[in-house]
C-alpha cells in the first residue's frame, strides 16, 4: 500500500510518527529504568536483611553466660541465611509462608526463622530453591517460651483468631506475672536458641478450677509486613536431636 500525501501532510505525519517512536523509546526507558530501579532496592533489602543478621548475632552473642568464652563458644552454634518471602497469608487456621531459599542455599527441615522483629516460624518442607515455613499463626504449631523477667517456661500458641495474638500456656498461678513482660524463646530445643523476642504480655487471667494461667502475648512480629526473613542454622541441632531422639526412645 503506498501512502499518498502533500506536505503539509508529509510533516504532520514524521511529527506524529515522531511522538510515537519518542513514546515507544520513553515507555521502554521507563520500563528499562523500573526494572533497575526494582533489583537495585531487592540488592539493598537483601543487604539491610544481611546487616539484621549480623545484629541478631550480636544479640546472640550477649544471651546467657555474662562470660566472653561461653558468649563465643554459644554465637558460633548459629549462622543464618536470609531468604525473601514470596507468599505468605494470615487469616487461615493453619497458615504457611512460602520462601525463595531452598536445599542448595542450605536450608532443611526444622530450622528456625526469624525476622529483625522476632520469632517467624519452622521450615517443614524444602525443595532445591524454595521452602515452606509453617508460621506462628498456625495452631500446629507450639513454641517453647518463657517469661524473659524470671525465666519460666511454657508453650506459645496461636488459638486461630486475632493475628497479632497468641496465648502462653502452663505457666504456673504461683508465678509473678505483669502486662508488659517480655517473652522470649525458652531456648530448649535444638530449633531456636535462647532469648529471641516472641512478645509482650497484654493481658493474663485465672481460669476456674485451674492451676495455670491464661496468658495473652502481643507478637513482637507483624505478619503482615513481612518481605526478609533468616533462616537459623544450628551447627550443633543434629547432635541435640540425635540425644533427644535417644531420650525419648529409653522412656
Amino acid at each position: 500500500m503506498i501512502v499518498k500525501y502533500n506536505n503539509y501532510q508529509h510533516v504532520k505525519f514524521l511529527n506524529s510518527s515522531n511522538r510515537v517512536t519518542g513514546g515507544i523509546y520513553n515507555g521502554y526507558w521507563g520500563v528499562a529504568q523500573y526494572f533497575s530501579l526494582k533489583e537495585l532496592n531487592n540488592e539493598l533489602a537483601e543487604e539491610n536483611a544481611k546487616l539484621r543478621s549480623e545484629l541478631m548475632r550480636e544479640e546472640l552473642s550477649k544471651i546467657g553466660n555474662d562470660a566472653p568464652q561461653h558468649d563465643s563458644l554459644y554465637r558460633q552454634n548459629f549462622f543464618f541465611i536470609t531468604a525473601k518471602v514470596i507468599n505468605n497469608s494470615v487469616n487461615r487456621a493453619h497458615n504457611y509462608i512460602l520462601l525463595n531459599k531452598g536445599s542448595r542455599h542450605g536450608i532443611k527441615p526444622d530450622m528456625g526463622v526469624v525476622s529483625s522483629d522476632g520469632v517467624v516460624g519452622v521450615v517443614t518442607n524444602v525443595s532445591k530453591n524454595y521452602s515452606t515455613v509453617i508460621s506462628i499463626l498456625n495452631n500446629r504449631l507450639k513454641i517453647s517460651a518463657k517469661i524473659k523477667r524470671n525465666n519460666y517456661f511454657g508453650s506459645l500458641t496461636w488459638d486461630g483468631g486475632d493475628y497479632r495474638k497468641a496465648e502462653l500456656d502452663e505457666i504456673p498461678f504461683h508465678v509473678d506475672v505483669a502486662k508488659g513482660d517480655t517473652i522470649v524463646t525458652s531456648g530448649y530445643s535444638a530449633i531456636f536458641p535462647e532469648g529471641l523476642m516472641l512478645g509482650t504480655v497484654s493481658d493474663y487471667s485465672l481460669q476456674g478450677g485451674s492451676n495455670f494461667y491464661k496468658i495473652t502475648v502481643n507478637l513482637s512480629v507483624d505478619f503482615k509486613n513481612l518481605v526478609y526473613v533468616d533462616v537459623i542454622q544450628n551447627k550443633t541441632r543434629d547432635e541435640i536431636l540425635k540425644l533427644e531422639s535417644t531420650d525419648e526412645n529409653d522412656q
